[in-house]
Formats: C-alpha cells, structure tokens, sequence
C-alpha cells in the first residue's frame, strides 16, 4: 500500500511489551516505568489480528521490539505466529541481546529471519553508565548465540554518543570482520533523550573521519552502508537527525498497548484494540494515510510524547 506521498509501506515495527531488563540512560528512567495491568497490554491473540490486518494492507516485514521483547512471556510463539502469517515474508527482531544464549535457536526455529542487537560499547564501564547495568558479558554471549544460530543476518546497533562511546567507534565496527553489519545510529531528541545535553549528539560523519578507510558500499533501507577493506560484513550510518530519511520511510509502528503510530516522531496515535476483521484492516489504511510527509526532528524534537521503550525501539 502506497501511503498519500507515495512511499510503499510495507515494514510494520511492532513492541510486544515496553518493560525490559535494562535502563539505558537515553531510552527510559533509572528506576524503569510504570508496569502496566496486564489487560492493558496485547494479548497474542491481538497481536495475531493486527499482523494479519497489517498484511493485509500491504505489510511484509514485521520487526518484534519492545522494551526488550524477550521479557514478553509467549515471544517464541509471538514469532511463530507472524511468521505464519499469509503475506508476510520476513519476521526480525531488535534485542539487547542478554536473553539470546537461551532463545536465539528457539527463535530462529520459530521462523526469526534477521536479529538486530543493541550494544553501544564493549568496554564494561562505559556499557554499565549507559545501561545502568552489568550485562556486557550476557550480551556479549548472546551476539555468539545469534551467530551461532543460523540468521539469515545479524546486526549490531550502537547509538552515537559525544563523550560517552565515540572513542570505541573502530572497536564496535571491527566486528564486521566477523561478518556483523555494525549501524551507528545518531541520537535522536526523544523522550529520556529530549532533556539530555546536547553536547553528547554526534552526526555520523564522525564515524567517517574515525574510519577514513572505509569504502562506500550503497543504501539499503534507512542506512547508508560502508565496508571496511577485507571485512565481510558492513558498517552502516542511521542518521534520522542530520540527513532525513523521510522520503524514504517505509514504516508504520504498533505499541505494546495497540496504538499505531504512522510516525516515530509524531503526535497521532491510532487504537486499535477493540477492531477486528475488516474495521481493523480499514483502520490500518487509513492510519497509513495520515502518515506525514517528514516527522518533527527538522524542529529540533521529537513530538512523540512516550519514551523508546513505550514505543518501540
């Protein structure tokens, strides 16, 4: 389905919960959030509804997120059930990776396709300040298990940080030698982000001048990707805040609590509990129409209103 600009879109990024097993400084607060009553949060059965609804509009790739979407009770089956779903072709998820060593094979037998991990450092000191906890070493093992698994790819994303992790900028890309897509994702202005200093934003094109080696590689999706000389793998540069992707977003967001979001970045949020059937697929549709042509960044933040973790990551 083209949306009223004329962008296909057919990536629906769905949280299956907004809990999770860290608190990194830019995405919630130190002491986490408000645990909601479970009837507020989408049942699998929901869930299913609204992926067959979304295929049915046009969507093919679904990206499971959270919070942290393996702290969702059910999340082997969750995968299961968008795998099996007419239309769709592709099942991702986005993890910090501490819980893979115990469900990166169960997943991928589920019918995960691709699994993209969040680390932003590999010093233990510097992952502990931005996560505010000790699991370098889990998530360590849990990119091994992801590797080990069988996915079709695995991808490292690490958001860029002044003065926090732009010194480890060669350290994390290095693991493209082992075949890894590394993304540097710009810090974006939202939610626990919006208060921050600016001081710690970094365009991406400090990862060109760390690298200067690097050799141009294309665009796939929202990144621009670069090889390192004899590395397998790619390096790739998100960069929502310096070089907006807008005219090429083909993306629609679910929250764990059924609201879909035409825009990362704006206002609008549609129900969607409640619809079934052909009032839910008619929903979707006209929620895609009312996707804007550029989101908020381009005034300096983020109008999102919910943290990360209550959106999706």
């Amino acid at each position: 389905m083209r949306d009223h600009f004329n962008r296909e879109i057919n990536y629906l990024r769905l949280s299956v919960t907004d809990l999770c097993n860290l608190r990194c400084a830019y995405c919630m607060p130190a002491e986490g959030v408000v645990k909601r009553a479970h009837a507020d949060i989408l049942r699998v059965e929901e869930i299913g509804e609204i992926v067959r609804a979304c295929a049915a509009c046009g969507i093919t790739k679904v990206r499971l997120t959270g919070g942290e979407p393996l702290v969702r009770r059910g999340i082997v089956d969750i995968c299961r059930l968008a795998a099996a779903t007419e239309g769709i072709r592709e099942v991702c998820m986005t993890t910090n990776g501490v819980l893979l060593p115990e469900y990166a094979q169960k997943l991928r037998d589920a019918g995960l396709r691709r699994v993209n991990i969040s680390l932003d450092s590999l010093n233990p000191e510097t992952y502990r300040g931005v996560s505010r906890r000790d699991e370098l070493s889990a998530a360590e093992r849990g990119l091994e298990a992801a590797l080990g698994a069988g996915f079709d790819a695995v991808k490292v994303n690490a958001v860029l940080m002044a003065g926090i992790n732009d010194g480890e900028i060669a350290k994390l890309a290095a693991l493209t030698r082992r075949g890894v897509d590394v993304r540097f994702i710009e810090l974006m202005p939202v939610g626990e982000r919006a208060a921050w200093n600016r001081e710690h934003f970094l365009e991406n094109s400090a990862v060109l001048k760390a690298l200067p080696e690097l050799i141009p590689a294309g665009a796939e999706g929202v990144a621009t990707y670069y090889r390192l000389p004899s590395a397998s793998g790619r390096v790739g540069l998100i960069s929502p805040v310096s070089a907006h992707f807008c005219p090429d977003c083909n993306r629609i967001r679910v929250t764990s609590d059924g609201k879909l979001k035409p825009c990362l970045h704006a206002k609008a949020e549609i129900n969607l509990r409640g619809l079934r059937g052909a009032a839910l697929e008619e929903t979707v549709r006209a929620a895609i129409g009312q996707k804007p042509e550029r989101h908020a960044l381009e005034r300096g933040v983020s109008e999102s209103g919910r943290n990360m973790n209550e959106i999706g990551g």
